[in-house]
């Protein structure tokens, strides 16, 4: 008898499944490669400074890093604080408290208002001038578009406007202080 050979049919279906397969396998592969690069790229980034840093760019490319612990506030000439890192005074109030629209005086016995919206914007009767304004260790600091300075803050159980000329910063000697009347029942 002689040898028998058998052929074994590859059938055309058969072949579009071993196909699809094995795509299938490759795109997964692929895509956890990638995704595994990504993550560990995004690890090293967030780890090279650790937490609890801030750095600064300056324009000539430099870096410089700082600890947190060591920032009390940071602040641009003009008084403008960006970000304060000292914690809210016991007892001081929420930022809710200051918003809406404050009757202050001008030093000279004279009123005005001032109106301390939630979206951190300002408007002073006072010349009809807009500002800035944020909520900065229990008190609401305004950075005014003329570079006068206001601050509403509550001392002595009262509230009161703190006034800095343009050029002064809020850590300065204020050039009046007088009372302060929030004449909204909440935000404007």
């Amino acid at each position: 008898m002689g040898s028998r050979v058998e052929a074994i049919a590859v059938y055309p279906a058969e072949k579009k499944e071993n196909a699809m397969r094995k795509l299938v396998v490759a795109l997964m592969a692929g895509s956890l490669v990638t995704w595994s690069a990504v993550s560990g790229m995004a690890q090293s980034r967030s780890g090279r400074n650790g937490s609890g840093q801030i750095v600064v760019v300056l324009k000539d490319g430099h870096r410089q890093s700082f600890n947190l612990s060591d920032v009390a506030r940071i602040e641009f000439p003009g008084g403008g604080v960006v970000a304060d890192a000292g914690p809210t005074p016991p007892g001081a109030p929420p930022r809710g408290h200051f918003l809406g629209k404050w009757e202050v005086g001008d030093g000279m016995g004279n009123k005005f208002t001032i109106t301390l919206n939630e979206d951190g914007s300002a408007w002073r009767s006072l010349h009809r001038i807009h500002g800035r304004w944020a909520y900065v260790n229990g008190e609401a600091r305004v950075t005014w578009d003329d570079g006068a300075l206001d601050c509403i803050r509550r001392a002595d159980g009262q509230d009161k406007k703190f006034a800095y000329g343009a050029g002064k910063r809020f850590t300065d000697e204020p050039d009046n202080v007088t009372q302060a009347r929030n004449t909204s029942k909440g935000p404007v």
